[in-house]
């Protein structure tokens, strides 16, 4: 991948402070989207609740990477944090699709965030990039935050959803909580564990999210997965092997329903979700298994 410039939006974020360090050691230049006034050369002020953007900060750019929203696991689903959810990925995709559009020359490649949310629950079922969306919160957000790219793909800008799994990481996500359970001998599962986790380390993660900028073939929706999702109850056994800690605890689905309301029915749902056209693309994971991904996270 030649140097070039690139706007990310959600730069600070746990996978947008990855890329931008990832690609700033490699020589190229990251222009970061912020939601204040710009402190610094590299950053550029907008407002996605309100619609705007300095786009004359983007101009010149050869790829933007749209990784904002506001965490679907921060806090309990009640109404108003569905919409403020909802809100910070529809709205915020909107105005940076428009955006690339209205540029006389716009970017080569608009690089959208998503989510294996995308197709609700799959049970036991492998799923691809071919499969339709589920049914649920999730998966209606997915399809509202993917289609609110459309003016930079009607534009003739290569767009690419990177509907991404659970990031296996210690520095946020999921395995941000997971990590001290575990390492305090308080990790178990969730449920039955029968359910299956998409994972993908952080590593993979960057570097597949670099793959999507730089292969010109891909465009529409891309699994970034593991290529072999686990169940709850296998990465709850592969946790405790790597970091030496029993994982006796069970955390009963009708405690967990109490505790996360709504969003109880996501984490005890199953996704067998895999990177069909990542893959096929000629993308090699560093990373590929449950242990590799948690080792690599420590």
């Amino acid at each position: 991948m030649q140097p070039s410039r690139i706007a990310i939006a959600g730069s600070t974020g746990l996978i947008g402070t990855a890329l931008t360090r990832s690609l700033t050691a490699d020589g190229h230049e990251v222009v970061r989207l912020v939601r204040r006034a710009p402190r610094a050369q590299d950053e550029v002020r907008w407002d996605p609740l309100r619609r705007r953007i300095d786009t004359a900060g983007i101009a010149g750019c050869d790829a933007v990477v749209n990784l904002a929203g506001a965490g679907v696991g921060d806090h309990r689903w009640t109404d108003s944090y569905k919409r403020e959810i909802r809100d910070s990925r529809i709205l915020g995709t909107g105005t940076l699709a428009r955006a690339v559009a209205s540029l006389d020359v716009p970017p080569r490649v608009f690089v959208s965030g998503s989510a294996v949310g995308f197709y609700g629950e799959t049970g036991d079922c492998a799923v691809d990039e071919s499969a339709p969306a589920g049914e649920g919160f999730l998966p209606s957000l997915c399809q509202e935050w993917e289609g609110a790219a459309g003016a930079a793909a009607d534009a003739g800008v290569r767009t690419v959803f990177a509907r991404t799994g659970l990031v296996v990481a210690r520095e946020g996500g999921a395995w941000q909580r997971l990590f001290p359970l575990f390492k305090a001998g308080l990790g178990g599962k969730l449920g039955d564990g029968g359910q299956y986790w998409s994972f993908i380390a952080l590593h993979d993660e960057v570097a597949a999210l670099r793959h999507l900028l730089a292969t010109d073939a891909l465009s529409g929706p891309v699994n970034l997965t593991a290529p072999e999702p686990r169940t709850n109850r296998e990465v709850t056994a592969a946790m405790g092997r790597v970091l030496g800690r029993p994982t006796l605890f069970t955390a009963p689905a009708p405690v967990l329903k109490v505790v996360l309301g709504e969003m109880a029915g996501d984490v005890l749902g199953s996704q067998r979700v895999v990177p069909k056209r990542l893959l096929d693309s000629g993308f090699v994971f560093a990373f590929p298994g449950i242990e590799d991904a948690v080792r690599a996270a420590l």
